[in-house]
């Protein structure tokens, strides 16, 4: 484990929130994800279930958690079964929890081994009436490989057809959507990383530097303090920011042009998400630093319309008008397009053409009813952009936001540069 130990207090207050969720007689079951193959006898990295290191704060492969409330033995109300190690697993993979490391993690008092899971399970099924298990529900997520999740929905339904099953992952976005302290603060955590990678390349941005080597200078600020990249960094020179997802990061950052830097770190399993857009060069020509302000301008307004109550479709409609505004007043758009626009297919989408932010948290697009109206303590992020594929540029700005009671965000990124000026008296630097 890279990061400082998390206080096993939010993963008991996680848990306890549940808990208030589920129906009377009920029991949750959770899945660590799978290690999942490359090629020969690779594996990629082990991920961590967010839904089980919410609840748990556990990343060990094979890992299962059991949650039944009102279980009749009180000892078995909170299960979290573990893969046993041995010699053989400890010279080759290393160290795995003990039974008493696990309790200091979780705050769960019954751990055992998973080889025992088939003869508890099977005694909890026999009591409980409704069984809530998991899945992944974000409605952007294209599944094409099963998950140890949906291999156990299967099997658990085949061995007990009769019980009364439901979506745990209802459950997990209401929760999750909405940040306790302790959460915020490891977020934080993650902003104030970001940060130091930023201010690290700015000071490491010329031309002829390739984008490859900004991506050496941010990994190198993030793995050092115990943190990783949130999501594959987008650092794209000149017209490559106009690719959205532009992930291949091998091109030179040439003199005049503008960098766009979507690169985040993520600290404790938390993710944060930045985006800002320098001139390689070390100052704005006027054309680049009048689209910045723009975008500039729309950001500080996306900020200040994070109020609990709003729906997100509306959050975004705001921003597309003040985006609208913003290119007529570039020269981009005209009054008359404006007015003879398809309504199905609006003059700015040429320039701005995705949301404006989403939830974040434990995944970089975290889950959450974007489809209901946001509340304090909602973590978002607002990432307004304009995309002048014709000019080979592109400005984008991002911040991640914890939307207050009463328009009292916060800003988590607050102290990282992103007027004009401070991005150029940093550079000069």
């Amino acid at each position: 484990m890279r990061y400082a130990p998390i206080d096993p207090k939010l993963f008991i207050q996680n848990r306890a929130r549940l808990r208030k969720l589920m129906l009377q007689n009920s029991m949750a079951v959770l899945n660590a994800n799978d290690i999942c193959p490359t090629n020969a006898d690779g594996v990629m990295a082990h991920k961590a279930n967010s839904d089980l290191f919410h609840l748990a704060g556990v990343e060990q492969e094979e890992s299962i958690l059991v949650i039944y409330p009102e279980a009749d033995d009180e000892k078995m109300r909170e299960i979290l079964f573990l893969r046993e190690t041995s010699p053989l697993i400890a010279t080759w993979e290393g160290h795995k929890l003990t039974k008493e490391e696990a309790r200091k993690v979780t705050g769960i008092q019954n751990i055992q081994w998973v080889s025992e899971f088939p003869k508890f399970f099977h005694r909890l099924m026999c009591e409980c009436e409704h069984v809530y298990l998991n899945s992944n529900e974000h409605k952007r997520a294209v599944v094409e490989v099963e998950t140890r999740d949906a291999r156990f929905v299967r099997e658990c339904q085949r061995r007990y057809p009769l019980h009364r099953y439901h979506r745990l992952a209802r459950l997990m976005h209401e929760l999750r959507v909405t940040k306790t302290e302790l959460e915020i603060d490891l977020i934080r955590q993650a902003c104030d990383l970001t940060g130091r990678g930023f201010r690290r390349v700015c000071r490491f941005v010329k031309p002829g530097v390739t984008e490859t080597g900004v991506e050496a200078e941010f990994a190198h600020e993030f793995i050092r303090r115990g943190g990783n990249f949130a999501y594959l960094p987008i650092i794209a020179s000149g017209a490559n920011a106009c690719v959205l997802h532009y992930i291949e990061n091998s091109a030179p950052c040439r003199k005049g042009a503008l960098l766009l830097l979507d690169v985040a770190a993520s600290y404790g399993n938390y993710n944060s998400d930045l985006t800002r857009t320098i001139p390689v060069s070390g100052r704005f020509t006027p054309r680049q630093r009048k689209v910045y302000n723009a975008v500039l301008r729309v950001f500080r307004q996306c900020v200040k319309n994070l109020v609990p109550g709003k729906l997100w479709k509306d959050w975004q409609k705001e921003a597309e008008q003040l985006v609208e505004q913003e290119l007529v007043g570039l020269g981009l758009l005209s009054l008359r397009e404006i007015k003879r626009q398809d309504p199905e297919n609006p003059a700015f989408k040429k320039y701005f053409m995705h949301g404006v932010g989403h939830p974040i948290g434990l995944d970089v697009h975290d889950v959450g009813f974007t489809t209901q109206p946001m509340q304090a303590g909602w973590v978002m992020t607002a990432e307004p952009a304009i995309y002048i594929k014709e000019e080979g540029l592109a400005v984008r700005l991002e911040n991640t936001v914890v939307i207050g009671e009463n328009g009292d965000n916060l800003d988590l990124m607050a102290g990282i540069p992103i007027e004009a000026d401070e991005i150029e008296a940093l550079m000069g630097r």
